[in-house]
């Protein structure tokens, strides 16, 4: 079972102070709207309490007197009574959950920040899915917690021992009468807790299956339907649903148990009053009144015990949640900016050098051995070698996604680990192989909605990369909408994008990674290629290269090999040392009979 899973199938206590307290800081900010809400809660509860006294004084007083007349006053008490009941109760949730909302917003904004500040490590080992379970359904729960867990608990605390007390207080006979099937609810109460544990924790099991198969089979979904293997990805899922149904239909069982269980303790305590009361209403040491009251606050009494059972499993999930969202908070950045940091020199020329470098995303296994190099400002280097020698691990150091374990990296003789990241990276952009586009305008996507960036630079921009063209093509040119990853746009066209956002930020160095032109057409392909010549100039330009034909207007083109710089040289250079590049270009140009 990976680390994932288990992460996902966490349950926890049913009450964690630890959490609870951490919990505490983001209700903290509304605590005054917090302690209304209780002392309203707290106040309809108490007023609760008042109904079935009113019905004893109205029996043992005008009832038994025969002056109706003498009932008004009651009558009138009573609605007042209801009404208040109704306003405290309407006051209440209303508060209570315009807190939990405002709270719900506070968790999902701060466990957002945290994750864009997260180094690319961290999302490497965090699939999306997960994390987007943990600011929706897991933030969803402790809403929950707070809205109907915790302050309804106090609440049921407060009605079953106000409840109790009064009951005492009128009578301590037909109090011990009515309260005799407390203790065997309370052992059916456990019972049911302990049996509702083990079939949550079954239910969240084959729940976090079915979201892990979910999350594969669409984002699969080509694979599946180029294999044709449709029908065994629902056969397979219609398993996992199955499973889920006899989990889910489990703790139905359980429930449907336990509901009619108390039902019948809380029939056994009426039926018992009723007896016990009528002997002592005949006997004299209680009145008819009494024992209308009674009835009605044994009634009562069962309500908020039922209550509090069903709320356990509100508190596990919640607790479990908490556990899982401050799992994610807790984890702490890999790459840091430091304490003190240094400015880059003004301006940046963009001349980088690697002294030494060793990394590795397993630091037992470094991807990159000790290489040194120094590229001048305004050069255009191409790195080339097979697939695993090194060549995107190198441009993530660059941009500081990850940190050297060994070495330094230099912008401009600053080494980039004593400068903030934010700083460092307003000076390189990156163009990946499979371009980001984001849901909003065409004309958002190019600015990112920078207030740097105004219409006549984006335009600027996109005529000169050849976005243009498509763009006034498009129903609105650059007010056009762009779907959500730009499933409305060709693969050409949204890389012409990410070439126009690069240019517009007009960074000293570029990256580009991936083979940028691995996947469109030919006439894509060639302008493309304009536009990447035309963004290269003047600036410093790392390419990662795949097919060896793209790279030949390249001022230099380093040679990876097993994590380490075995060629280093222009194409001529290169071709004509008749080394491993060489060999290299020979095998991807065999069939077309090219020579060097």
């Amino acid at each position: 079972m990976s680390r994932g899973f288990d992460d996902d199938v966490i349950l926890g206590k049913a009450y964690d102070g630890r959490l609870v307290r951490r919990l505490a800081v983001f209700v903290a900010p509304y605590w005054r709207r917090l302690l209304v809400a209780v002392v309203l809660l707290v106040g309809a509860a108490l007023a609760e309490i008042v109904p079935p006294l009113l019905v004893q004084r109205a029996i043992d007083g005008p009832i038994s007197a025969g002056d109706l007349d003498g009932l008004w006053p009651l009558v009138a008490v009573y609605i007042v009574i209801l009404v208040a009941i109704f306003v405290l109760r309407y006051s209440h949730s209303y508060i209570i959950n315009s807190v939990g909302q405002t709270v719900m917003m506070d968790m999902r904004v701060t466990i957002f920040r945290h994750i864009q500040r997260m180094s690319l490590s961290f999302h490497d080992h965090n699939p999306v899915g997960r994390l987007l379970t943990r600011i929706t359904n897991d933030v969803d729960a402790l809403n929950e917690f707070l809205t109907q867990g915790l302050v309804l608990i106090l609440a049921d605390l407060v009605t079953l021992v106000g409840i109790v007390a009064v009951m005492l207080a009128l009578n301590w006979r037909l109090a011990l009468i009515s309260l005799m099937t407390l203790p065997v609810l309370a052992v059916i109460v456990s019972i049911y807790q302990r049996l509702m544990r083990a079939t949550y924790r079954l239910v969240r099991q084959r729940l976090a299956k079915i979201n892990a198969y979910l999350n594969e089979q669409i984002s699969g979904v080509l694979v599946s339907q180029l294999f044709g293997r449709e029908g065994r990805s629902r056969a397979h899922f219609a398993e996992l649903s199955e499973d889920y149904l006899q989990g889910n239909l489990r703790s139905l069982l359980l429930f449907s148990i336990f509901m009619p269980a108390v039902q019948l303790m809380a029939a056994l305590g009426t039926a018992a009053l009723l007896w016990g009361g009528g002997q002592g209403v005949l006997a004299g040491w209680a009145s008819l009144g009494m024992l209308a009251a009674f009835v009605q606050y044994t009634q009562r009494a069962f309500e908020p015990i039922r209550n509090l059972a069903e709320r356990y499993t509100i508190l596990q999930a919640a607790m479990a949640s908490a556990e899982r969202i401050f799992g994610v908070l807790d984890s702490e950045e890999e790459v840091r900016d430091p304490e003190r940091p240094v400015a880059l020199p003004t301006p940046v020329h963009g001349e980088i050098a690697l002294h030494d470098v060793v990394f590795g995303y397993d630091p037992a296994e470094p991807v990159l051995k000790g290489i040194s190099l120094t590229i001048p400002a305004g050069q255009a280097v191409a790195v080339v070698g097979a697939t695993g020698a090194g060549k995107s691990s190198l441009v993530g150091l660059l941009a500081r996604f990850y940190d050297v374990q060994a070495g330094r990296i230099t912008l401009d003789g600053v080494d980039i680990r004593t400068v903030c990241q934010r700083d460092l990276r307003r000076h390189i952009a990156a163009v990946p192989q499979d371009p980001v586009c984001f849901s909003g305008t065409i004309a958002s996507n190019i600015r990112l909605h920078s207030a740097a960036i105004d219409d006549e630079r984006m335009r600027w921009a996109a005529e000169t990369v050849n976005a243009a063209a498509f763009i006034k093509r498009l129903p609105g040119e650059y007010d056009y909408e762009v779907r959500e990853r730009g499933a409305n746009l060709s693969i050409g066209q949204r890389q012409l994008l990410a070439f126009a956002r690069a240019l517009a930020f007009n960074p000293e160095v570029l990256l580009i990674l991936d083979e940028a032109t691995s996947s469109v057409d030919t006439a894509t392909e060639a302008l493309i290629q304009d536009a990447l010549a035309r963004l290269l100039r003047g600036r410093t330009s790392i390419i990662i290269a795949h097919r060896l034909s793209t790279i030949r207007h390249v001022d230099r083109i380093i040679v990876l090999h097993k994590g380490l710089v075995v060629e280093d040289g222009s194409h001529d250079e290169l071709i004509a040392r008749r080394g491993y590049y060489y060999r290299l270009y020979q095998l991807q140009f065999a069939e077309q009979g090219v020579a060097g």
